[in-house]
C-alpha cells in the first residue's frame, strides 16, 4: 500500500500489551508513523508531544475508556480522526461511537486487511475534507481567482514560474522576494498547490500583527503551525518578525517541534514559505534580522520581477482584470482600447500588479455609466494618472493648438508681422467716406 511522502501518523491505544505491540508493528511495516499508549490518560499525555492524524482506540480500558477518550478528543482536537475497536461489538455500541464523532468502528479480533481498508478510507476522507477546506478558503479570499497576478508570457515571469515548479515538491523552505504588489502570495499558493501536500496553506502577515499576537498565533495553543500540519505556512513580510520570535522560529526549523507552556512540545510537519519586500542581507547588517535564520530560509530563493520589468504582460493583465470586474458588475466589456493600452504601457506602476488591478477595476466600473459625472471624473483621473508625462505634454500641446490660435487672432499682432486692418461693421458707404 503506497503512502504519501509525509506518512500518516497513528496513535494506537490499547490496554493489552501484545495486541498493542502487534498492531503497532504491522502498521509501521505499512509505512505509517505509529506511536502507542496503554490507556486513555496515557494517550492524552502522548498528544502533548505527538499529534496524530488518526487514533485507533479500544473501548474498554481500566483508567480512561475509549468512549471517554473520544469525547475529549472531539473537544480539544477536533481534526483528529478516531477509529474505535471493541471485542464486545454491538449495534448500540457502534451507534453510540458514531454519535460521539467516531470515524469508523472495528470489531476484535482484528482482521488486518479490514484494518488497512478502514484506514485507507479514513485517509481519503481527510484528504477530501482538506481539499474542500482549501476551496472554501479560496472562495472567501478577496482574490477570487488564484494566480491572477501571475498572468503573462514574459521571459522574466516564465523563468520564475519554471523554477517554482521544479522546487515545489521539495520539503525545503522557500524565500520569495519582490516589491509590494508583485504577487508573492499568489506564487506561494501556486507552490503549495504543486507540492501535493495533504494539508492546508495557512497565511500569516508579520507586518500587520503585534508581537504578542504573533507569538500566540505561531506558538500558542491554536498555533498556525499546527493548523498547517502536513501543509504549508506562509509568513508574509518575514522581515517584520521581532528578534525573539525569530529565535523561536529558528528552533522550530531545527526540531519541527512547537514548545508548550508546560514544558512539553508538539511535532508539526510544516513546509515554510516566507516572503519579503526588503533585502534581508541588509537587515542582517543593520541588526534587525538573524544571520542563522536567514541561512535556514535562504535555501531556495525566488524573485518576482516588478511590472516595469515585464511590460509585455501589461496588456494581458489589464484585459483580465477589466473582464473580471465587469463580470462582477454584470457589464459586457471585452478589453481595453489601443488608446488606453498606450497609456498603460507608458506608466511605471510603482504599485505593480496590485495597482494595475485597482486601476483596471475602476476603469471597468466607470465604463457604460456615462450619465454619472462622478464616475466620469474617476475615469478621467485614472487616465491622467496612467498617462506618462511626455504623452500628457504632447496631448496638451495638441489640444491647445486651436485655442492658442484663436487667442493670437484676438491679441495684438507681433512686431515682426505686418498689421492686418480691422474689419468694421459699418456700411461700405460709411467706410468710403471715412477714407
Amino acid at each position: 500500500m503506497s503512502q504519501p511522502s509525509s506518512p500518516t501518523r497513528i496513535l494506537v491505544v490499547d490496554d493489552e500489551p501484545s495486541a498493542r505491540a502487534g498492531l503497532t508493528h504491522l502498521l509501521r511495516d505499512e509505512g505509517y508513523d505509529v506511536q502507542s499508549a496503554g490507556d486513555g490518560f496515557k494517550a492524552l499525555g502522548r498528544l502533548e508531544q505527538f499529534v496524530p492524524d488518526i487514533v485507533l482506540t479500544d473501548v474498554r480500558m481500566p483508567a480512561l475508556g475509549g468512549m471517554e477518550l473520544l469525547a475529549r478528543l472531539r473537544e480539544r482536537w477536533p481534526r483528529i480522526s478516531v477509529i474505535v475497536m471493541s471485542g464486545y461489538c454491538t449495534v448500540e455500541g457502534a451507534v453510540e461511537a458514531m454519535r460521539l464523532g467516531a470515524d469508523d468502528y472495528l470489531q476484535k479480533p482484528l482482521d488486518f486487511v479490514q484494518v488497512l481498508a478502514v484506514l485507507q478510507r479514513v485517509v481519503e476522507r481527510r484528504t477530501l475534507a482538506a481539499e474542500a477546506e482549501g476551496v472554501r478558503s479560496a472562495v472567501k479570499s478577496p482574490s477570487c481567482e488564484p494566480d491572477d497576478d501571475l498572468i503573462g508570457h514574459s521571459r522574466a515571469l516564465r523563468e520564475v514560474l519554471e523554477l517554482a515548479g521544479q522546487v515545489a515538491a521539495a520539503h525545503l523552505p522557500v524565500l520569495i522576494s519582490g516589491e509590494r504588489g508583485t504577487g508573492k502570495r499568489s506564487l506561494a499558493r501556486r507552490i503549495h498547490q504543486q507540492s501535493r501536500r495533504n494539508g492546508l496553506l495557512i497565511s500569516l502577515c508579520c507586518s500587520t500583527t503585534d508581537e504578542v499576537t504573533l507569538e500566540r498565533e505561531l506558538f500558542g495553543p491554536d498555533s498556525r503551525l499546527l493548523a498547517a500540519d502536513k501543509g504549508s505556512l506562509l509568513l508574509a513580510d518575514i522581515d517584520a518578525l521581532s528578534l525573539p520570535l525569530q529565535g523561536l522560529l529558528l528552533r522550530f526549523l531545527q526540531t519541527h517541534r512547537i514548545p508548550a507552556s508546560d514544558g512539553h512540545s508538539t511535532t508539526a510537519d510544516v513546509r515554510l514559505l516566507v516572503s519579503t519586500s526588503r533585502d534581508l542581507a541588509t537587515e542582517v547588517k543593520q541588526g534587525r534580522f538573524r544571520q542563522d535564520l536567514l541561512d535556514r530560509l535562504d535555501v531556495i530563493r525566488l524573485r518576482l520581477p516588478p511590472l516595469r520589468e515585464r511590460r509585455e504582460d501589461i496588456a494581458a493583465l489589464a484585459a483580465h482584470f477589466v473582464k473580471q470586474h465587469a463580470r462582477r458588475l454584470g457589464k459586457r466589456i471585452t478589453g481595453c482600447t489601443e488608446r488606453v493600452l498606450m497609456a498603460l504601457f507608458g506608466f511605471d506602476w510603482p504599485g505593480n500588479v496590485r495597482q494595475l488591478r485597482a486601476a483596471s477595476s475602476e476603469r471597468s466600473s466607470c465604463r457604460g455609466d456615462r450619465s454619472s459625472s462622478r464616475a466620469t471624473c474617476r475615469a478621467r483621473r485614472w487616465r491622467a494618472a496612467a498617462r506618462p508625462a511626455p504623452l500628457r505634454a504632447s496631448r496638451a500641446r495638441h489640444c491647445g493648438r486651436s485655442s492658442a490660435t484663436r487667442s493670437c487672432r484676438r491679441s495684438s499682432t507681433p512686431a515682426a508681422a505686418p498689421a492686418r486692418p480691422r474689419r468694421s461693421s459699418a456700411s461700405p458707404r460709411a467706410r468710403s467716406s471715412t477714407a
